[in-house]
């Protein structure tokens, strides 16, 4: 995708226009939509690559989103249609009862895989039209597969009248991009795409999906938070993504627990004496840190102390470009360049390898830090990066019924 269409994308905010979506599937379809529903992108404040650890995060919603609109069929037949992504136009055709782990139908398979989960939970799940259209950043790390998920599992959800909880609906997209795109994520993204509030950032415990929403208005303290998309792609399901989690699953076996979560902060010296596998010990170092980075947040901003989460962001850039490395020149020059201009923190956010990174700010400094960071990418001669403020915004839901429509 160009760099030009990725900003009209973004620019857009088609989560603000549903009726335009309903237009676009009477056009693509010839028939009206039976509603029209949305699923926002995330960004995660803090917590990375914790998830699929069973440990804790802390993820909000994001404006920019992806609506579906959705009409059922009665013939078993499944239609896709994207007007977003680097190849709109075809309808993907499937059939219900035809659709299984092993297809390849390209972007098509995020919501393909979603009716294979559904079915194959035992829900009854039949035909359906569905239509995307998306503003959600694509290979930015802003969870747009996760949106396109949750927003084909809650229009088939509404339509088929299911009577799942958004957590559930999660689980279950989930287990479609493991199995059915075959990208290992934890549950993080869907969870937030699915459950999170306006003005609210989601502290998620992954072992067991407590959750709880963090009151995060930046505003009120005179701040703000950017979002840099590097425009450096990145791809979930690569090589790189499934070694760390590896990595982490043999760490978690040579101490004898079921998962990293469960190695306590004060005892990860001694915890890390008895890994043998150098390759291994930093990526168990980055997770129980990053566990402890989480709480340290939620309480600094329990505290109302949310200038001092700043250095907090830095530390989990450091543990993710040296513990974890995932990390790269572009990603590493936003936050230095950034924190040089009078940021107060910043990090890199999202499964890593390029993607997007997060700056916090005084309101005041945002055009300054801005100019900062984009004239440091020109020096160094890289893509020239986006910069967008990003508001905790509302999970996914319904946007208009027929009438509506």
């Amino acid at each position: 995708m160009t760099a030009d269409r990725r900003d009209t994308i973004a620019d857009t905010f088609v989560a603000d226009d549903p009726a335009a979506v309903a237009e676009g599937f009477r056009t693509v379809y010839g028939t009206e939509p039976a509603g029209v529903w949305a699923a926002p992108g995330r960004v995660n404040l803090i917590g990375e690559h914790t998830d699929y650890n069973d440990g804790f995060v802390m993820p909000f919603a994001l404006p920019h989103a992806t609506l579906a609109a959705v009409a059922p069929r009665g013939d078993g037949l499944l239609r896709l249609h994207s007007a977003s992504g680097e190849v709109p136009g075809d309808i993907v055709e499937l059939r219900v009862d035809e659709v299984a782990p092993g297809r390849r139908d390209g972007w098509a398979d995020y919501p393909a895989g979603v009716v294979w989960a559904l079915r194959d939970a035992g829900h009854t799940v039949g035909g359906a039209d569905l239509h995307f259209v998306s503003d959600v950043p694509h290979g930015a790390g802003l969870s747009s597969s996760a949106a396109l998920e949750v927003v084909t599992a809650l229009a088939l959800h509404d339509l088929y009248e299911l009577g799942l909880e958004g957590w559930e609906l999660a689980r279950l997209c989930q287990r479609a991009e493991n199995v059915y795109v075959g990208a290992p994520t934890g549950i993080m993204d869907q969870t937030a795409s699915a459950c999170c509030t306006a003005g609210h950032a989601l502290f998620l415990d992954t072992r067991d999906l407590a959750r709880r929403q963090v009151p995060f208005d930046l505003a009120a303290h005179g701040m703000q938070l950017l979002v840099v998309d590097t425009r450096v792609q990145h791809a979930h399901s690569d090589g790189e993504y499934g070694k760390r989690r590896a990595g982490c699953e043999a760490g978690a076996a040579a101490l004898g627990v079921r998962a990293l979560r469960d190695v306590p902060h004060e005892g990860l010296d001694a915890a890390l004496d008895r890994i043998e596998d150098a390759e291994v010990r930093p990526l168990v170092r980055h997770i129980v840190t990053e566990n402890h980075r989480v709480e340290r947040v939620i309480e600094l901003l329990s505290a109302g102390e949310v200038r001092a989460i700043g250095p907090v962001l830095v530390e989990g850039h450091a543990s993710l470009r040296d513990d974890f490395r995932i990390s790269c020149a572009e990603l590493d020059l936003v936050v230095e360049s950034s924190l040089a201009a009078g940021a107060l923190g910043a990090r890199m956010t999202g499964g890593g390898f390029g993607g997007s990174a997060i700056v916090l700010v005084d309101a005041d400094t945002a055009d300054a830090v801005t100019k900062a960071v984009r004239e440091s990418f020109a020096g160094a001669g890289f893509t020239a990066p986006r910069v967008f403020p990003a508001t905790p915004a509302a999970g996914a839901r319904r946007r208009s019924s027929p009438s509506g429509v």
